[in-house]
């Protein structure tokens, strides 16, 4: 999901590895990263609660001790002050930059949010809303998308109102972040699960050979484990079965790769790791409520 390339035409590079152009508001300030060459390890961490959005290009998050996660384009991560973000930068190149919107957002300003909508738009369940689900890596709807888009037109603009206008669509943005929570990427256990969990080498195994075709008997294997208990214990410790993790990761890849409108779905699907056609629509309309041509066709129109 990328935005507009008319947004950087006209910025100087002043470093060949890293461009970062800051721009900073009464309850926000938003920075975009360019990152030119291949990087490894590189340190980040804001003052304030930040949403980290990517917009092109491939990053390799490691935060504290969860285990590493790729980072793609048309998906978010917000993160609470003063987190340590370790990233590398696999896919960086001169002419083709990985580029990262932070939008740092003043914690008063979420709490104001929070109390407005606990005040007004109560929870089916009756329970209260609370501040934003720190560490939570969701993939972005067509909504969170065109505000994303708002407030980086917004915060160029020489607008002498522009904080006011700013102010008020910080507000539309937390509150979808908020009512997104049931659309995370990876269930909390997924999230949380340490270098040094037994299975975490196995989830590095399925992200690395995502690609390829992937079975269960294989992957119990590799975790020295009867096929049955491999499955029992990767569905306890992290929430979700083998079958249905690799197929959330392969439908994550998809999602990215169908924001190029000229991609070919034939060859989005084996990129994948999908060998059937058919079976790969049937997942990703289950996990996105919308077939993959219909997803290309909506992101095409934006």
């Amino acid at each position: 999901m990328q935005l507009s390339d008319s947004f950087y035409k006209n910025r100087k590079l002043e470093n060949l590895v890293e461009n970062q152009t800051s721009y900073t508001l009464n309850n926000a300030a938003m920075h975009v990263f360019e990152t030119h060459q291949k990087a490894e390890r590189v340190l980040l961490k804001f003052d304030k609660p930040v949403l980290a959005s990517m917009l092109r290009g491939k990053k390799i998050m490691h935060l504290r001790d969860h285990n590493s996660f790729d980072f793609l384009p048309g998906e978010s991560l917000i993160l609470p002050a003063d987190e340590l973000m370790c990233i590398d930068f696999p896919e960086a190149q001169g002419t083709n930059p990985t580029r990262c919107l932070a939008m740092a957002i003043a914690e008063d300003k979420i709490k104001r949010v929070v109390t407005l909508m606990n005040e007004n738009l109560t929870k089916d369940d009756g329970s209260e809303w609370s501040l934003m689900d720190y560490n939570f890596h969701f993939t972005n709807d067509v909504g969170i998308y065109q505000i994303l888009q708002r407030l980086l037109f917004l915060f160029t603009e020489n607008h002498p109102s522009k904080d006011f206008f700013v102010d008020n669509m910080l507000q539309e943005l937390i509150v979808r972040i908020l009512q997104t929570n049931n659309r995370k990427i990876y269930t909390d256990k997924t999230f949380k699960l340490s270098p040094d969990n037994r299975l975490s080498f196995i989830i590095d195994y399925i992200r690395e050979h995502i690609h390829e075709p992937i079975s269960v008997e294989q992957l119990s294997q590799k975790a020295c484990m009867s096929e049955s208990n491999f499955y029992r214990v990767f569905k306890n410790e992290l929430g979700v079965s083998p079958v249905d993790f690799i197929n959330t990761e392969r439908i994550k890849l998809a999602v990215s790769l169908l924001q190029d409108p000229d991609r070919k779905i034939k060859n989005i699907y084996l990129d994948c790791g999908f060998e059937s056609r058919s079976y790969f629509n049937r997942v990703f309309k289950r996990i996105k409520n919308t077939s993959p041509g219909a997803f290309q066709a909506k992101m095409a129109s934006l």
